[in-house]
């Protein structure tokens, strides 16, 4: 038998280099390797459908001088091995090469003869030129003759022939021999990835460039899979989103599904299409967990097998876990969905089962919540502690999102654990408090009793979320409770010590305890250590910076809350974990000091962070805050509308703090009726409502019960040194009033001795003109008076921290004038990353707009 080629289309099409698809993007950096590999005898270029391969070597072939020779072989499915290899005669017979065979050479049917292929490697060592053979499709061809041949002609056709072979899988050749003798160059799956910059390019194609965030997203998405890069850019075309379309996952899996359904699932052997359905609901598989999901024993044998040709699974290098392609799982998700919508969460709760007997239980978590089984879910945070980092580490699995969308009247007291955690960690302490009656009351009918971690969880929520400030029995209960863990999870726990203590020093500050609650919060601070517990003593430094700055310690307020914004900066907490309660800090100690541009620049900033206005210590201090500074510029009424405005339901010594605040403004403003009508609701408010009291009283003409008011605050052991300096006032303005001049100046210098080592300065400036008359002659006092009430220097502003490298970069081009957009183009970034600058730029200058920051950084020689 003869095989002759007739001159018809499907034979031109076979022998033809590829047509190049519009808007093509020419990848130098692979043409280049390709361009080495060919100097060589084999190189071989393999990937998952759509990957690029095909289109990367006919950009190469057809950028090649018409005079160099190139036999390009496309293999279909049909072909036999006798075809195949007549093809290449042929490719090389139109080429006007010789190929060992002429018309009519007998060719078998079933194979290539092993005499056919010594001719032809003969031929091609005859060669006078390098030739290039391109076999496309090698993949496609059944069987190992194809193979077989190709390795007999590689290794006997001489230095000539430069083969370029494309597949989806590693053809049967021996390539670690080949690659120890340094004669195989490699394309493999990750070379062909699109890089960001290939990825603008093909998203832009003929159009205008899209974004950098549009870019990103969809680079992320499809992992820079070249088929999806190209139909997300086909799509992008159809709609007037675009940054919609990238941020839509639905979206961009709508583009390829149809692509990897056809290409990459139906094109699998039934046992393995059924392997992808029940793994493709995870992120991660292991080849045990497969084998639980099908119930396969030849599971592992199935993932090896689409690993190899490159079916958008992939091996986790050093482990029997396979992963695959993000964009490939949605598809097999949805297709699952649609085919059999009661399988998926019966798969979810069957690898939820697998976890938690592998000792994984935040995987079983997860699972199981994502099977619905709620009950399973919650029983397992609870069991193995993990409420604690849900409350304390960002991140963590689960997290208080696991549980969005857990049914309320579920049965148990995990459950009802679990709830409130979610509560507490949004500082719902309300809601928190809510459901933990609800799984206390549980707990106390458990038959059998709880575990020491179901109690162990409860203590913990009922001490960080007591609005009464009974903490100490809490304390104690929580600690003895974790005498019962064992060593391992003590240590595979070390949040849950710093937040016990935390949590104690919480509820003895809202008791009125600050300086029991300011060493609670050292421990605290000193119990964190490592990555786990960063946002722990984030937030405990924060608290101790508050504390401090009650205390009237502003120079340690200041060290603290600058430590917190550190640790928050370094670890790159999240906004929505963070807490304001160092920026309150701060403008405390700059409303304190008179620096009331630094004071409104650290109120701004703590505005974004979600216990800002959630958690109801800190929404009252912030409203605290906003009035002072009001009175402090002048603003009577602005400081007292502002504490109008509602805040969350707040523990008494907040509502003291309130009241305080009310009262100042009223007196601020000339209205002491109104000071003592409000300061009268807290009868047993902390020293400071004593002497805003006193203050009161005095100036409503009533001198005797305000100097019975100050005796008592002095003997306050809770005083603070601010309270103990408007104190000393007090004392010399009536001293001044009653007419005894020399003892209200000798007063007045007791005051300045003790508020210069804080430069405590509001007291002053609040005080009143009586202050400027008698500060004349201090006799000593004076230069210590005027570095106390005079205002401060823009250069004594409080910088923060140094700005990064990247931030100076960011401010020198809002210095041009620049829009966050034109910095974002560029530098490169973003538009969100140039916003997270800024922030950081206005805390750590201590400012709140774009001019500020500028005009601030010139006066530091920053720009």
């Amino acid at each position: 038998m003869s095989v002759a080629f007739p001159e018809d289309p499907l034979l031109a099409a076979k022998l033809a280099v590829p047509v190049q698809a519009p808007g093509l993007v020419r990848r130098e950096r692979l043409l280049d390797r390709l361009t080495a590999g060919t100097a060589g005898p084999l190189t071989l270029i393999t990937g998952a459908a759509g990957a690029g391969k095909t289109a990367l070597a006919a950009s190469w072939a057809l950028s090649r001088p018409e005079s160099a020779p190139l036999v390009w072989v496309t293999v279909e499915e049909d072909d036999t091995p006798a075809a195949f290899w007549a093809y290449v005669a042929e490719g090389l017979r139109r080429r006007g090469l010789p190929s060992g065979t002429g018309p009519g050479t007998p060719v078998p049917a079933d194979a290539a003869a092993r005499s056919q292929l010594v001719r032809l490697a003969a031929a091609f060592e005859r060669l006078p030129d390098p030739l290039v053979m391109v076999v496309d499709g090698l993949d496609r061809v059944p069987g190992r003759e194809v193979h077989d041949g190709l390795r007999f002609v590689t290794e006997h056709a001489g230095p000539a022939l430069r083969l370029v072979l494309i597949s989806r899988e590693d053809p049967g050749l021996p390539l670690h021999r080949y690659r120890a003798e340094g004669r195989l160059q490699e394309i493999r799956e990750a070379d062909l990835a699109f890089t960001r910059h290939e990825a603008a390019l093909l998203l832009g194609g003929e159009g205008p460039a899209p974004d950098d965030e549009v870019v990103d997203l969809l680079l992320g998405r499809t992992e820079g899979w070249a088929a999806g890069l190209r139909l997300c850019a086909l799509a992008m075309i159809r709609t007037a989103d675009p940054s919609g379309f990238a941020r839509s996952f639905t979206a961009s899996e709508q583009a390829v599904s149809d692509y990897l359904l056809t290409e990459v699932l139906a094109a699998q052997p039934a046992p393995a299409r059924e392997l992808l359905l029940r793994t493709g609901v995870l992120d991660l598989v292991h080849a045990d967990l497969a084998a639980a999901l099908t119930g396969r024993a030849d599971a592992e044998r199935t993932l090896q097998e689409l690993v190899r040709c490159h079916a958008f699974v992939e091996p986790l290098a050093g482990t029997r876990w396979y992963r695959f392609h993000p964009l490939f799982a949605e598809v097999l998700r949805a297709h699952l969905r649609s085919l059999r919508p009661e399988l998926e969460p019966r798969l979810h709760r069957r690898a939820a089962r697998w976890y938690a007997d592998g000792g994984r239980p935040a995987e079983a978590v997860d699972q199981a919540a994502a099977g619905g089984d709620w009950a399973f879910a919650a029983a397992q945070t609870v069991r193995h502690l993990m409420v604690a980092p849900l409350l304390a580490v960002p991140g963590a699995t689960p997290s208080a999102d696991t549980f969005a969308d857990m049914p309320a009247d579920l049965p148990g007291a995990a459950p009802a654990l679990v709830a409130a955690a979610c509560r507490l960690s949004h500082h719902d302490a309300a809601g928190c408090g809510t459901r933990l009656a609800r799984a206390e009351h549980r707990l106390r009918d458990a038959d059998p009793p709880p575990e020491p971690a179901d109690q162990l969880t409860a203590v913990l929520l009922r001490l960080l979320s007591a609005p009464d400030g009974q903490g100490d029995a809490e304390a104690r209960r929580a600690a003895a409770l974790m005498a019962h863990l064992t060593p391992e999870e003590r240590a595979g726990h070390p949040e849950i010590e710093p937040l016990r203590l935390y949590g104690h020093a919480l509820a003895r500050r809202r008791a009125g305890a600050l300086r029991a609650a300011r060493d609670g919060l050292e421990q605290a601070v000193a119990a964190c250590s490592g990555d786990p517990t960063a946002l722990l003593r984030h937030r405990s430094l924060g608290r101790l910076a508050l504390a401090d700055a009650a205390a009237g310690a502003l120079a340690r307020a200041q060290e603290h809350g600058t430590a917190s914004l550190a640790v928050a900066d370094r670890y790159g907490l999240p906004d929505a974990a963070r807490s304001g309660a160092a920026d309150l800090a701060l403008a405390a100690v700059a409303v304190e000091r008179g620096d009331l541009g630094t004071a409104a620049a650290h109120l701004d900033g703590c505005a974004p962070f979600p216990d800002t206005c959630r958690d109801a210590d800190l929404a009252t201090e912030r409203l605290v805050l906003r009035s002072q500074l009001a009175v402090a510029r002048g603003r009577w009424q602005d400081a007292l509308d502002v504490l109008d405005e509602p805040a969350p339901p707040a523990s008494p010594d907040a509502v003291a703090r309130l009241a305080v605040a009310h009262a100042s403004a009223a007196l601020a403003h000339g209205d002491p009726g109104t000071a003592l009508v409000v300061l009268a609701e807290v009868p047993e408010g902390p020293p400071a409502c004593a002497v805003v009291l006193a203050e009161a009283h005095l100036a409503a003409g009533r001198p005797d019960q305000a100097l019975r008011l100050v005796a008592r605050a002095e003997d306050a052991e809770e005083a603070t040194d601010a309270d103990r300096v408007r104190l000393e006032l007090l004392r010399a303005h009536q001293a001044l009033l009653a007419g005894d001049e020399a003892a209200a100046r000798d007063r007045l210098g007791q005051a300045v001795d003790r508020a210069l080592p804080e430069l405590l300065r509001r007291p002053f400036t609040e005080a009143g003109p009586w202050v400027r008359h008698l500060a004349r002659d201090l006799n000593g006092h004076a230069d210590a008076y005027v570095r106390l009430t005079g205002a401060p220097a823009r250069s004594e502003a409080l910088v923060v921290e140094q700005l990064s490298p990247r931030e100076k970069e960011v401010l020198q081009q809002v210095a041009r004038m620049m829009s966050t957009e034109e910095v974002a183009a560029e530098l490169r970034l973003s538009v969100n990353t140039v916003k997270t600058h800024l922030r950081g730029i206005y805390r750590k200058l201590c400012v709140s707009r774009r001019r500020d920051a500028v005009e601030r950084a010139r006066e530091l020689h920053i720009l």
